[in-house]
């Protein structure tokens, strides 16, 4: 497997991984500049050039790996010479090689239940993020592919699912952690989503859009369906930084702007990971 399999291998599979790059040789090395090795905790691909200086590269890697969650790009300049015994043994090709070492983590995963006026200005403003942005549907003119098309030229890993019938059945396809908005066009749906999400293990967060007067009336419904109440205390609702939401209001866009500000910063980045969404409490209607 070459290195960019590795690492789309690795990124279907959310494991977070290290991408080593040979970026600079002087003299003789046993890879040429731009050779790369990809490193999991506990798996590599691809070469670097073997020997100590492949060695001491995975143990960087992983020491990466296992260190802090935001950790950036790291060089590591190595000499390969007889006269320096490494931790791993001695190269004598008599060159110098300076690694550069790419943390590539998992990326925050989001679920946008319903893709109407203010869950498309959602996923449009997260389209712009290096996430995983997962879209579910009943409607199918909502996932159109022209409609979408916008959403498609950011960083994002767009997955759309398009479930007509029983929108909740796509939780099952949804990686563990994943933080899900619940914005429907139809109140009875959305109750249906949280009872779903309520009882899988899957979601990160779970956040509802709506008013006060909504809520009363699901979280009575909830606990009706047999959840208790510290089960129905993970949804949180409203959603969204209430001091965006207080300059314009009921606009779609503000609305979406306002819940994207607050979600990036409590998972991206990483001030509050995998906290609930909308520990603020800001008035603005459903979608």
């Amino acid at each position: 497997m070459d290195w960019l399999a590795a690492l789309q291998r690795c990124r279907d599979r959310r494991v977070p991984a290290v991408l080593v790059t040979v970026a600079v040789v002087r003299g003789h090395a046993p890879r040429p500049a731009g050779a790369k090795l990809v490193v999991t905790a506990e798996e590599t691909w691809g070469s670097v050039g073997g020997g100590n200086l492949e060695e001491r590269a995975v143990a960087r890697a992983r020491a990466l790996l296992a260190g802090s969650a935001a950790a950036g790009p790291a060089l590591e300049t190595t000499a390969l010479t007889d006269r320096i015994v490494g931790e791993y043994g001695v190269q004598c090709c008599g060159g110098e090689v300076t690694l550069l070492l790419e943390p590539v983590p998992v990326r925050p995963a989001f679920a946008v239940f319903g893709v109407g006026h203010v869950g498309w200005e959602i996923a449009l403003l997260l389209s712009r993020h290096p996430v995983e942005l997962h879209l579910v549907d009943s409607r199918p003119d909502e996932l159109a592919a022209e409609r979408l098309r916008p959403l498609e030229s950011g960083p994002a890993q767009l997955l759309v699912h398009r479930e007509p019938v029983l929108p909740e059945l796509a939780i099952a396809a949804l990686p563990r952690g994943a933080h899900c908005l619940v914005l429907t066009h139809d109140h009875a749906e959305d109750l249906a989503l949280l009872d779903a999400l309520l009882r899988s293990p899957v979601p990160g967060s779970i956040g509802l859009i709506g008013s006060s007067a909504k809520w009363v009336r699901f979280r009575a419904r909830l606990a009706e369906l047999g959840h208790a109440e510290s089960t129905i205390a993970r949804v949180r609702t409203p959603i969204g930084d209430p001091a965006i939401t207080g300059l314009s209001g009921k606009e779609p866009a503000t609305i979406a702007l306002s819940v994207a500000v607050d979600l990036m910063a409590r998972t991206v980045g990483g001030s509050v990971p995998n906290a609930d969404l909308g520990g603020a409490r800001s008035r603005h209607p459903r979608a």
